[in-house]
């Protein structure tokens, strides 16, 4: 992959020419500006996307693109009022989540509106946990609850390999339905959680702020951790499989507890499983994007692309063009707008939206948020940063 480009002396208005969302895709050639290996800059012919390949696949393999793809993560969730409208009908996220037609029906509401470039599979890292002999719930205002937590050699043994054809046959059942509903005009994604990350909520019952249990295995017992570890290594493997299988086009792995280690407790903890992944996934599926987000890494950095994941996603708190400098030209990066700005004004998210495009140049790069769109985020802001996202050429 090209490095990314430094800013263009370019008007603003050449390298951002406004286009209404609502106009729909637009399928011609276009031509694009990228950075020749000595600097200059360069005009070659770029695309929307194909009916071959999405525009957020084409960007994540390097490849030139009019503009970059846009999806936000949690894009169907609760700051929409048709969600909340189905939510009051189906209380319990369990069946919100594990119902074919719910799940295809709620990951289906911002694609309706907004028509992201990514589609992204609506469910919960912690969904595998019950096929795993892990007991759990979501409970309103409590957030995950594992009702017997894993803190004994004894329990880690009773943790069983994850069979999804088995125990989440609704997954592969609704990406099938979403690959059909939105073909190749955006990117169907699937998502996993990261071992330690799973290891974290059941070894500390649910979220934790300090990260107690977790790190006194860790630093005490070790041997049962690295066994819990492997097991969610070997089950989220033959998930991202799974998912890929019926029809996910890329797949995102959260390692969002990871950053609680230190660079040396990342590298025993988590880091090797992450490459153990990756290097499955790519035995059988080579050509699937698998993405990466870690929310704070910033001091880990340089050492996500050791996993061999095809792109980086930064949260908010890292520079973009620092964070592409830190990462290195191989690897594509997805993010990192504060999810804060989007309850600032129109003119202030157009800015940071254009900010963050320029910084990360024109190859490899996936807008996106730096976390989750947050509860009460107003939807005519969320549908003006899809509008802006979508108007930019490179």
């Amino acid at each position: 992959m090209a490095t990314a480009c430094p800013p263009l002396s370019l008007p603003s208005t050449s390298l951002f020419r406004g286009r209404s969302a609502r106009a729909g895709p637009r399928r011609r050639q276009l031509s694009a500006v990228r950075c020749s290996a000595v600097g200059e800059a360069v005009v070659e012919e770029a695309s929307l996307g194909t009916a071959e390949e999405p525009l957020l696949v084409s960007a994540i393999r390097g490849r030139k693109v009019d503009r970059p793809p846009v999806w936000l993560m949690r894009q169907a969730g609760r700051y929409m009022k048709s969600y909340q409208s189905l939510c009051e009908r189906y209380p319990s996220f369990r069946e919100r989540s594990e119902n074919v037609d719910l799940v295809v029906e709620i990951s289906l509401q911002p694609w309706k509106v907004f028509k992201p470039d990514g589609v992204i599979l609506f469910s919960d890292i912690l969904t595998p946990l019950p096929g795993m002999n892990i007991p759990f719930d979501i409970v309103k205002g409590k957030g995950p609850v594992i009702y017997d937590p894993l803190r004994t050699a004894a329990a880690v043994n009773e943790v069983r390999e994850f069979v999804p054809e088995e125990w989440v046959p609704y997954v592969g059942q609704a990406l099938n339905l979403l690959r059909e509903e939105v073909k190749n005009e955006a990117a169907v994604l699937g998502f996993v959680g990261a071992p330690f990350t799973l290891a974290s909520y059941c070894v500390e019952g649910g979220s934790s702020k300090n990260f107690t249990m977790i790190k006194k295995m860790a630093f005490s017992e070790p041997a049962i951790l690295h066994n819990l570890l492997q097991k969610f290594t070997t089950s989220m493997s033959n998930y991202i499989k799974y998912q890929a299988d019926n029809g996910a086009q890329a797949v995102q792995i959260f390692d969002s507890w990871a950053t609680e280690l230190s660079p040396a407790d990342f590298e025993e903890f988590s880091l090797p499983y992450l490459k153990q992944i990756v290097d499955s996934v790519k035995e059988t599926h080579p050509n699937l994007p698998l993405i990466l987000y870690a929310s704070g890494s910033g001091g880990l950095l340089e050492r996500l692309p050791l996993t061999g994941v095809d792109v980086v996603s930064l949260d908010w708190t890292v520079d973009m063009a620092e964070g592409r400098k830190r990462l290195g030209s191989n690897i594509a990066v997805q993010g990192n707008v504060d999810p804060g700005v989007l309850f600032g004004s129109k003119e202030f998210i157009s800015k940071r939206i254009y900010d963050t495009v320029q910084k990360a140049g024109n190859v490899g790069h996936v807008l996106n948020l730096g976390h989750g769109i947050k509860v009460g985020t107003p939807e005519e802001n969320v549908a003006h940063f899809f509008e802006v996202a979508k108007g930019i050429r490179y």
